[in-house]
């Protein structure tokens, strides 16, 4: 029985970013969505059901903090790994991030093999833990 292809949500207001993930988690086998603000990310986060989840915090109508503060507290959606993909080095922007939920914090520019390493992990974790 074939397993079924891992869905990965992009939310970044810089296309130029989705795009690069975009084609290097396709071609890795994963299924991609996005968004490009973090209202239209909560939403398809919610109706799109994806496996893990690319967050920028700096976004457009609702920031990566809110977003993902928001699908922690939901037990529906508690479960997906938020991986934050920002611009924002300081130590306390990592705090924060880890404080509201999310579950790895990366820093723009960023390396594309770290990423796809992350991606392995995470999803690796929630196949085993079912």
């Amino acid at each position: 029985m074939p397993m079924k292809k891992r869905k990965i949500l992009i939310v970044d207001d810089e296309l130029d970013i989705i795009e690069t993930l975009q084609f290097a988690l396709e071609q890795e086998g994963y299924t991609c969505c996005t968004a490009l603000d973090g209202a239209e990310g909560l939403n398809k986060a919610r109706t799109e059901n994806p496996d893990l989840i690319f967050l920028d915090i700096k976004l457009p109508k609702m920031n990566g903090y809110k977003v993902a503060r928001l699908l922690k507290l939901d037990e529906k959606y508690r479960h997906i790994p938020i991986i934050i993909l920002t611009a924002k080095t300081h130590d306390a922007d990592r705090i924060k991030a880890i404080e509201t939920g999310a579950d790895e914090y990366v820093t723009k520019p960023f390396d594309l093999g770290h990423l796809l390493e992350l991606v392995r992990r995470y999803l690796m974790v929630e196949v085993e833990g079912k």
